[in-house]
């Protein structure tokens, strides 16, 4: 029988400028350690930071709903000078998001 993944909803935001802080700097880290660092990293974290922070703002807690905006709103942005696009960096946000929040992401758990 299938089994529903339950929804993850991330506590409200009570500072969202923070957390935008928090995940540009966290994002900056893992886009240039994953590959080489690369100039393009800091505009990549920076925009990321801006859609999760605007979707904050509005009241989005859903991980789910975030990790979509992120995707959604990163096809307009020219990967072109680097490695990444929208869905490796949309899940490289839900990994951070669920890291910080001690829940495991190994094999569905």
């Amino acid at each position: 029988m299938t089994e529903i993944i339950p929804p993850i909803t991330l506590p409200p935001s009570e500072n969202p400028h923070l957390e935008g802080e928090w995940l540009q700097q966290s994002l900056l880290r893992w886009l240039d350690t994953e590959f080489i660092p690369e100039a393009i990293n800091h505009t990549i974290s920076q925009r990321a930071a801006q859609i999760f922070v605007r979707q904050r703002m509005e009241g989005e807690n859903d991980l789910g709903s975030l990790v979509i905006a992120i995707v959604t709103e990163m096809e307009a942005f020219d990967f072109s000078k680097s490695f990444y696009g929208e869905f490796a960096i949309a899940n490289a946000v839900s990994d951070l998001l669920l890291d910080s929040l001690g829940i495991d992401r190994c094999c569905g758990q």
